[in-house]
């Protein structure tokens, strides 16, 4: 996914499908520092294991099937992640084995 910045630049990184994750995407608050994404609010979100826990949630706009979007991004975990807020109106296909094959494709 490439991320479109605000002096221009563009940025590509490469991401998780979380189908457990309900919003649009997750990054490591360092790459949303490195980013320079502006903040919005601050939201407690509730985990898997039930715990509930406090998260900064930024603004970006990325390039999605060819079109610009401004979506909202947590600033948590260890490694990027894609929720199915930004699967919808898609087709998400994984083989399920080592090296196997992701694909997301427009309904």
């Amino acid at each position: 996914m490439t991320f479109l910045l605000p002096n221009g630049a563009t940025f590509p990184i490469e991401f998780v499908v979380d189908t457990g994750f309900t919003d649009y995407l997750c990054l490591p608050p360092e790459a949303v520092t490195l980013l320079r994404l502006p903040f919005l609010y601050d939201l407690p979100v509730n985990l898997a294991d039930n715990s509930e826990v406090l998260v900064t949630v930024h603004e970006a706009t990325i390039l999605w099937d060819g079109e610009e979007r401004s979506v909202r991004v947590f600033a948590t975990g260890r490694r990027p992640l894609i929720g199915t807020a930004l699967l919808n109106e898609q087709e998400l296909v994984i083989q399920f084995t080592e090296g196997g094959l992701v694909t997301i494709d427009e309904l």
